[in-house]
């Protein structure tokens, strides 16, 4: 039985070794033999499992809208999204949220953090890249890094709506301010108020 280094066999199946101890940790992946000196070798065996565990992963289509009245621009989107993948010869599926880019509660992200988790997925494509979420980006990229999953944007421009970043930077200010100074009370009432304020007031000079 031919055994492989951990540096060539992280080459063969496409990730790293640091991915590879990880595995070892969690008990997803051990070592066939692992030397005195603590050197990790693998099996041409472990090899083969571990491509055919890959072949089953598929590419995400993520799509995603603020509220039910973008209804349109989420059709749109998964279509875009789609003609892609084709073209690309992709096997995908389409996974969409209609809801803020800063709720990470949202059904369709959960979903797909999960599949994430359990190593289903090999791509996330997105047409836009604040189409996965408005805020924390690097956190998602960065779950997607630990689980050898690339994340492929179709398009580089920004895209976000003036609109739903109002709304986002809204949500933000009255989560902060519920917890500074209590839900519901004057000063966050007041708070809300004098952003929302001084929005109207810059969108009626432009």
């Amino acid at each position: 039985m031919e055994l492989l280094s951990i540096g060539k066999f992280a080459k063969l199946v496409g990730i790293t070794p640091a991915t590879l101890r990880r595995m070892q940790e969690t008990g997803e992946l051990i070592p066939e033999h692992i030397s005195k000196g603590g050197t990790r070798y693998y099996s041409t065996e472990q090899l083969k499992m571990f491509k055919n565990d890959t072949v089953k992963q598929v590419v995400i289509g993520y799509c995603r809208v603020s509220t039910f009245s973008q209804k349109d621009d989420l059709n749109t989107q998964i279509n875009n999204v789609k003609s892609y993948m084709i073209a690309k010869g992709y096997q995908f599926e389409i996974i969409t949220d209609i809801g803020s880019g800063i709720n990470y509660k949202k059904k369709g992200l959960q979903t797909l953090l999960k599949r994430i988790n359990n190593r289903d997925v090999s791509k996330i494509v997105i047409l836009y890249k604040d189409r996965l979420v408005g805020f924390g980006y690097e956190m998602i990229e960065y779950i997607c890094q630990l689980n050898n999953v690339e994340i492929e944007i179709i398009d580089n421009t920004e895209y976000t709506k003036e609109q739903e970043l109002t709304d986002d930077l809204i949500q933000i200010i009255t989560a902060f301010a519920n917890r500074l100074y209590g839900q519901g009370s004057k000063k966050t009432k007041r708070l809300i108020e004098e952003v929302k304020n001084n929005v109207d007031n810059k969108e009626g000079t432009s």
